[in-house]
């Protein structure tokens, strides 16, 4: 994880201290179903629960002796733990029973961290939505002008993707949030099914039905590709407002302090910085998400190929994803939208924009489609070559200009409207 694109929540889940923390509470865990079940002395869960977590330096220095952390973990922990009870740690377990149960519950709580910020990029891209529905101005298709619309519209587009991740992020928490404590290679040889339901029920987490030695790798892909999705809407946003801040354009503007600096060399340059942050991070959420894919196939019932990978990709992958949905909703909710150059910009289209309802006149007054097409763009290409307003240009050939009223584009949006204040109102 790097510390630039890492919130303080996300950075102190995966941090090594919490990991170690979660592996102390799943061996407890682990030992009081053992001790309930008469396999380990009662003890031994007391001696356990007044044992301090281990220090990472001290993991740490072992492993580099022992080259194996789940070992150097459980020698650190059981320094402070008295040699009669010592013994009887981690008993019938395999050190995946450990990784990969606590891994689950990680997995849960960041995805949890990350859903309620996609949430709070709802509310706000919803809210801001509404309050932008009449804010007319000219929609754009190829990045050229096509027909009225708000700015509202598009923000709800928006919302409506940000509520399909949410969706995605739901299924892909169940398919993370599980564990499994069976054994070697998950056949419960050694260990009593019952332990593994005392663990996971404790923890939320349900059991793999399944289990080789590991999780099933797939859940973890699924997650990934759930984050990269939303990654990508996201960027869509983003996108949307880098180009809306062109100087040419300039219908909106991030927020900035009043120290800002935009270039080291021009001072006048007002630069869409966060925007052009968003998408780039986009970007190393699919990396994440291919790469998780690469982890599911594993020799036989496991092997260690994607334990390193996912040291990496799991931890940046969320943590990424939280920080860029928290600051695309800090960026839409503190928007500057100049409502006045939006309506200027379709005003400059010398009412173009309305071709297709003269069009639609047109052929509803009962003329031949072709001659119809060709007459409108004949004018169009008038307008564009003389810069002679649309509606002149369609009186020269005989057509009526009535239909040139940006409203008439927004006869139903009200249908649109009604939708998203349905979505609005499912906020949290």
């Amino acid at each position: 994880m790097i510390a630039r694109y890492t919130l303080p929540e996300t950075a102190h889940l995966f941090s090594d201290r919490s990991r170690y923390t979660t592996w102390v509470r799943v061996e407890i865990l682990a030992s009081q179903a053992q001790a309930a079940l008469g396999h380990v002395p009662h003890e031994v869960v007391q001696d356990m629960r007044r044992a301090r977590v281990p220090d990472p330096e001290r993991v740490a220095e072992l492993e580099r002796e022992r080259d194996h952390e789940v070992l150097s973990f459980l020698a650190a922990y059981c320094e402070d733990i008295p040699a009669s009870s010592a013994r009887w740690v981690h008993h019938g377990m395999t050190s995946y029973d450990l990784v990969d149960t606590a891994l689950g519950h990680t997995l849960a709580r960041a995805t949890d961290l990350l859903t309620a910020a996609a949430r709070r990029l709802r509310r706000v891209l919803s809210a801001r939505a509404l309050e932008h529905w009449d804010t007319v101005m000219v929609g754009r298709t190829h990045g050229v002008h096509a027909e009225p619309t708000t700015f509202g519209h598009k923000l709800a587009a928006h919302a409506f993707a940000v509520d399909r991740c949410l969706g995605r992020l739901a299924a892909a928490r169940e398919a993370v949030a599980v564990g499994t404590v069976s054994g070697s290679v998950g056949t419960y040889a050694l260990i009593d099914p019952r332990v593994e339901e005392h663990v996971l029920a404790a923890l939320g987490l349900a059991a793999e039905p399944a289990p080789s030695q590991v999780v099933a790798r797939d859940r973890h892909a699924q997650l990934l590709q759930a984050v990269a999705t939303l990654g990508a809407c996201v960027e869509q946003i983003a996108l949307e407002l880098r180009l809306l801040q062109r100087t040419e354009v300039r219908e909106v503007e991030e927020p900035r302090t009043g120290a800002y600096q935009g270039s080291s060399a021009m001072p006048h340059k007002r630069n869409p910085t966060t925007s052009e942050r968003l998408c780039g991070l986009a970007r190393l959420l699919r990396g994440y998400a291919d790469t998780a894919l690469e982890n599911v196939a594993l020799w036989h019932e496991r092997d260690l190929a994607h334990q390193c990978v996912e040291r990496v990709i799991l931890p940046d992958s969320l943590s990424v994803g939280h920080f860029q949905v928290t600051k695309a909703a800090d960026l839409v909710e503190q928007l500057t939208v100049d409502a006045g150059r939006m309506r200027a910009h379709l005003d400059e289209s010398d009412g173009l924009v309305h071709s297709s309802a003269v069009l639609a006149d047109l052929l509803t007054s009962g003329m031949e489609r072709e001659h119809a097409y060709r007459s409108v763009q004949a004018a169009a290409g008038h307008t564009l070559a003389t810069g002679e307003h649309f509606g002149t240009s369609l009186a020269k050939e005989g057509i009526d200009t009535a239909a040139l009223d940006p409203e008439r584009f927004l006869t139903h949006h009200q249908v649109i409207r009604t939708r998203l204040e349905k979505l609005h109102a499912l906020q949290d």
